[in-house]
Order: C-alpha cells, then structure tokens, then sequence
C-alpha cells in the first residue's frame, strides 16, 4: 500500500490521483455490448440462447430452460442448511424493517380558495433485477435489490441472473425466494440486460433496471437508459476509514482486505493522523495477507489503489473524505458522532469500532448498493424510493383558475406562447 502524508510537498497531485480512480472506461466494449443489445432486440429469444452458448458455456435446450421454475426455488431453499437459511430470513427481515421507514405516500392539501394540490406516489409496475454471478455469486445482491422493491408495492420483478457452465448457484436462487422474486432467468451479461429493456417472447420488458455487475453489464445499462429506467452504473467497490488509533489494528486491517477481496479494481484507504498507528497497520497488512484466503486479488487491488494517509488532525481526515466521497465510509474513532459532522458526502456511513461495513453488507438493515466512483456527491442508496414514482396532482377551483390564469397569459406571452396564454384565459369565460 502507498504512504502518503497531507502535509508533504506533491500530495495534492497524489490525492487527485486517488479521487480519479473511479468507474472504469468503457469504451472498448461499448462496440461488442451495442452488436449484443441490437441481436436481442432484432432476435429475442434466439440471441439469449445464442449467447448463453457464448459467454457461459452451456448450450439451453430452449428459451423455457432459460427460466427457474418456480418450484426450483422452493426447493432450493427448503434444502439450504438451516443455519444458513436462518440467516437469510434473518438479513432479510432486517432489510424489510429499515425499508419500511423509506415508504413515501400520497399526500394533497386545500387552499382557501379550494383549490387541490397534491402528489401521488405509485410503485413501479415491473422492475428487473441484474445480480451478478460470474467471480462470485451474491445472495446478499439479491435481498438488497429485492427486498426494498417488494417494500415499495412493484407489481412484478424480475431477476435474472449468469449461471456459468449452467450450474445454478442454491444460495441465489434461494435468497431469490425468501425475498419474493416473482421471476427469475438464468440469463447474464448485456444480453440480459437488454432481454429486461426491450423483452423477448419468453422475457418481460421491464420499467426499470436495478443491480451491479461488470462494465458489459454497466455499458448495457448506460445504452438502454432512456427506454428503461436504470439506478446506477456501479464502478469498482470502495472503502474509506477514519481512524484515531482507538480501534485495535488488525480490525481495520480485516476491514481493508474484505473491500479489497472484492476484485483487483477495489479500493481500500485509511486516513489518520497518527503516524505510529499507520506504521502498525502496515505491518499488520504484511503480517495477515498470506492468512487471507484470496490474497492474490487483496494484494493486488491494495497494491493498485491502497492507500495509508497521515493527516493533520481528525478533522482533515473527514474533509479528505468527503472529497473521495466513498462508496463505503467507517469512522474508526472513540467519538463518531462528533467526527459526523464534518462528513458531506459518503454512500453508506459506518459509526465506531463495531460497525464493520462487512456487516453493513449482509445484515445491519440499509442497502449494500451504494454510490460509487465519487458519485455519492450527489446521489443516494438503493432504497424504496427508486421502486416508486410520483405525479403531481392539480385540482384548481373556478376561483382559484381565475386567480392564476393572468399570471399564466402574462408569462406565456413574455416566451411567446399565445396558445398557451389563451388557454389558461379562457378558464376565465363563462362555460
């Protein structure tokens, strides 16, 4: 991991180099992803089965094959171990009790005049779930992105999924189940996404399309925004930590590595300001990687984008992190609530010793898909919100029409829209 310190000379143009670090360029696949979506959409069925062949591995007997039965699900998590199925009901009623609290709902008010004005909120009708299932596969993935879409009242999701070899993963498709999926297809990649954009005979086009995946699956969702709703496009996962040297150096060491096992792309930083603390850390780092079972992609993403920052103070540390405005934020320190307030921007925040964002990513309750690439600057969590749309609702009185319909006409006319000024005058006349 690079050393770097706040107060030395050239830091500036090192921080900028981490900042930088973010989704990845996806232009050389923009060209194979747009050929992938204009098969699906020309062909539909026939290019999935024809990619499935191609990027997975395994040849479907036909497009029925590339859907889970139902019962396939049940089974899969009546069979799961019960601890493990425990688990998972256990994560994924912590998950629906915090969503709860996200539900919007409709509201409208009266003016004196009697004039309504309001605003629905309607859930989606179909949604698509992507859930990633090549290095790895994510049951975790499937609860975060189901979950809070059953919470907000989606009529029907969708959840489709790689299967590699055509070897279903148990784990996912019971997690699909216990969440309440309605539909799952062992379909992956850009040619999924694009079956839930424009739909085939067997795949229903959906409204919206939810989920990480790789940069075929991010291109894909970037092309098809505009006829589908998407939520993001997810870069490489990130962990940003404050510390005061409080917290014991080999929990922070754990933390560093479970961001950085993700893939050789993530990124693991810690900031603070005591010098001895981070040189314990490091040695730490040193001492523990061989212990760790994926060690060769934890050494190489710390090698690329880790980092140990001395700061000046606390306080610096914050600011320095709000400016990488991470995906994951831990602040490792005796006061967090303090240190809070000088925190802007962060996906998820973690608070003191013993909230890990390991745990954050199955079990404590707020999604685990999160901003990412500095773009938690100005968006939000996964959350209910994103399965849910609202329309304004305008009920004016003859009074209240004849109150506002001249100052509609006057500024209608000043951008010289007469048609507009005289529609609104002629709630006016007399019907």
């Amino acid at each position: 991991m690079r050393r770097l310190d706040s107060q030395a000379a050239g830091f500036g143009l090192a921080f900028d180099t981490l900042k930088a670090v973010g989704a990845p360029d996806d232009a050389f696949v923009q060209g194979p992803v747009q050929a992938i979506l204009a098969a699906v959409r020309e062909q539909g069925d026939a290019a999935l089965l024809d990619c499935t062949r191609r990027f997975d591995g395994w040849t479907p007997v036909g497009p029925d094959a590339l859907e889970v039965p139902r019962v396939r699900l049940e089974a899969a998590a009546a069979d799961l171990a019960p601890t493990v199925r425990d688990a998972l009901h256990a994560a994924a009623q912590r998950l629906r009790a915090y969503h709860e609290h996200q539900r919007q709902e409709s509201w409208q008010y009266r003016e004196a005049d009697g004039s309504v004005l309001g605003q629905r909120v309607t859930p989606l009708d179909r949604v698509g779930v992507y859930v990633p299932g090549g290095k790895a596969a994510y049951p975790s993935s499937v609860l975060m992105n189901v979950v809070p879409a059953k919470v907000a009242g989606v009529g029907e999701i969708v959840m489709v999924s790689p299967t590699p070899g055509g070897v279903d993963n148990p784990l996912v498709l019971a997690a699909a189940y216990i969440a309440g999926a309605d539909r799952v297809f062992r379909i992956g990649g850009a040619q999924a996404v694009a079956a839930l954009a424009y739909g085939t005979a067997h795949v229903p086009a959906v409204d919206k399309i939810v989920g990480p995946g790789n940069r075929y699956v991010a291109a894909a969702k970037r092309q098809v925004f505009g006829t589908v709703g998407i939520d993001m496009i997810a870069g490489p996962s990130e962990v940003v930590i404050v510390a005061d040297g409080s917290v014991p150096a080999d929990w922070l060491v754990w933390d560093l590595f479970a961001q950085a096992e993700h893939d050789e792309q993530a990124r693991s930083i810690l900031l603070c300001p005591d010098a001895a603390y981070l040189d314990q850390v490091q040695a730490r780092v040193a001492a523990l990687l061989p212990t760790c079972e994926r060690h060769a992609i934890v050494e190489a993403s710390l090698a690329a984008h880790g980092a140990l920052i001395k700061t000046a103070d606390l306080t610096e540390a914050a600011q320095l992190a709000s400016d990488l405005a991470p995906e994951h934020l831990e602040l490792a320190v005796a006061d967090p609530q303090a240190l809070l307030a000088h925190v802007r921007h962060a996906g998820a925040i973690f608070l003191g010793a013993h909230s890990p964002e390991a745990i954050g990513d199955y079990c404590a309750g707020p999604n685990h898909v999160l901003p990412t690439a500095r773009t938690a600057r100005f968006s939000s969590p996964l959350g209910v919100y994103d399965f849910q749309k609202r329309s304004s609702l305008i009920a004016l009185s003859a009074t209240g029409a004849a109150t506002l319909a001249p100052l509609a006409a006057e500024l209608a006319r000043g951008e010289g829209l007469g048609a507009h000024a005289r529609s609104a005058e002629c709630r006016l006349e007399r019907p």
